[in-house]
Parts: C-alpha cells; structure tokens; sequence
C-alpha cells in the first residue's frame, strides 16, 4: 500500500499537468453538467418553434428573437434596470456608511456587529418577504403608525407598486455590499490617513481623495453582486410589487409557465443573460473594474 501510495506521488511529481487535472476534474465536471449543458440546451430551445397548445416544434426559426423588440418587452426590460441600478445605488450609499462606521468605530464588538449583518440569512427569504409585506400593507404596522400619529388620514400605497419592490430589494441585498466594503475599509492603510492628515487634509478630503479611491475594489465587487441578481430578481416583485411592477425575471417565467412558450423564454433569458455580461464586461473595462478586482483579491 505504501510502495503504491509513493508511486502515486512519484507520477504526479513528474507530470504536474495530470495532478492539477484532477484537482480541477470535479469542479470542471460540476461545471459542465450544471451550468454548461443546461444553457446549450436553452440556446437550442430560443431557436425552435411553439407548436399548439404549447409544444415544440423542432424547426429552426429567428422569430424568438425578432420579438425582442415588442414594446411591452423593452418596458419591462428597463424597468428592472432602472430598479436594480437603483438599489445598487442605494446599497451603495447604506452600505458604505454602516461598513464605515464598524471598520473605525466598531471596536471590539466588529464581530458582533458583522454577525448582526449576516443575521437576517438565518431565516427564510419568502418569511422575510411576507414580513414586509405585512409591514407595507394599507393597515399594516406603517400605515397604522402614521395614523396613530395623525400624519395621514389614509394609508398610504405603499405596497403593489415600485416602491415596495425597490425597498424589497434594497433590504435583500444591503449585507452583500456591506461585505466586500467592509474588507476593503478593514484593510486600509491606516498611516495613509494620518499623513494625508499631517499634511492638512481635512476629513471630507481625506475621505474624499484618500479612502474611496482606496477601497474602489470592494464598492466595484459590492455593486456587481447586487446589481447582478437584482436586475432578474423573481420573488420580491412577485409579493411585493404585483402587476404594476412586474420585472424581467417575472416575464420570463410567465413565459415558460403562463403561455408555456419555451423557444420565446429561452430567447429572453439569454438575451438577459447577453446584456448583464455586457454590461459587466464595459463596467470592468471603462471602469477600471479589472485593476479593481486584482485589489479585492489581494
């Protein structure tokens, strides 16, 4: 058993190609069967043709795609940009001042306060969900309060409407941009502040010039993991935002499960697929987004 084990070590000594072979075989393998075949066959589907009474008929056709230019499509499309751009905005803003704040000021309670953030991934998402659902409603906790107060003689609409959506959405996602921005924050030269302070910087320029050109890596990594789900996000418009604000993710299942029309709802998921990559790939590059990255790793 030992002189196998050792002629085993021997050869991947020799042939180090073979050992990281198979150090990347059940990634790769994992990877092929679970992301690289399942979207060849989407792409297969966006060219065939709805037969009756949602079929498929096995006949190549561009029509799928020539549809992406219906009216209703565009609408939707840049409504779930606008609201995802949105939220990474507002993630951004929220998450830059909580992270801020238990980098410098957090003390001896960061662990704690890191735990607090993370917290809210004990419980369910659709529980989370419901709950705001509960705290939106027109004689839900908010409304109620406003009026217990005599600040509104009705309720607000504040659910089935944009605004519940990109509160959904904000709240879903904030802890993804706290993360990667407090790591950025946490692994700041402090020296660097205090000798842009010896040379007479104020504290909004040395906030200003020194730390966010700073931690652009983790403010780069934080809106992509935002921004990226956000835009083809399913469960929050479905319970939060009704059929005023539907979004791309909801379309596209309507697609598959309403009209049962897989070849157009293939088309539209890779065309979702197609802009996002796009749009990540320009955001790396005018952005110097890969310099960035290269930071956040290291």
């Amino acid at each position: 058993m030992r002189k196998l084990r050792r002629r085993i070590l021997r050869f991947f000594r020799r042939h180090p190609t073979c050992g990281l072979g198979v150090l990347l075989g059940p990634a790769a393998f994992w990877l092929l069967v679970f992301t690289l075949i399942p979207m060849l066959i989407v792409v297969y589907y966006s060219f065939l043709t709805r037969g009756p009474w949602g079929t498929i008929r096995y006949e190549f056709t561009l029509e799928n795609y020539r549809q992406i230019l219906d009216p209703l499509f565009l609408k939707i499309f840049f409504r779930s940009f606008r609201l995802a751009l949105l939220t990474s905005l507002f993630c951004l803003i929220g998450g830059y001042v909580v992270a801020y704040w238990i980098a410098f000021y957090g003390g001896r309670h960061k662990s704690l306060l890191l735990f607090l953030v993370i917290l809210p991934f004990w419980t369910s998402y659709l529980v989370r969900i419901y709950s705001w659902m509960t705290l939106l409603a027109d004689h839900g906790l908010v409304n109620n309060f406003l009026t217990r107060l005599h600040l509104i003689r009705e309720p607000l609409p504040l659910l089935h409407n944009e605004f519940a959506v990109l509160v959904g959405l904000v709240y879903t996602y904030l802890p993804f941009m706290i993360l990667p921005l407090y790591a950025s924050l946490e692994r700041l030269d402090r020296s660097v502040l205090e000798a842009a302070a010896d040379l007479g910087a104020t504290p909004a320029e040395r906030f200003f010039k020194v730390t966010l050109p700073l931690t652009r890596g983790g403010m780069l990594s934080g809106s992509v993991l935002v921004f990226v789900p956000a835009i083809g996000e399913f469960l929050v418009p479905e319970l939060l935002g009704g059929a005023k604000a539907m979004m791309i993710g909801k379309f596209i299942t309507l697609k598959f499960t309403g009209l049962r029309h897989w070849p157009l709802g293939s088309a539209f998921s890779l065309l979702l697929l197609a802009l996002i990559l796009l749009l990540l790939f320009l955001y790396m590059r005018v952005g110097g987004g890969k310099e960035a990255f290269q930071e956040q790793a290291r």
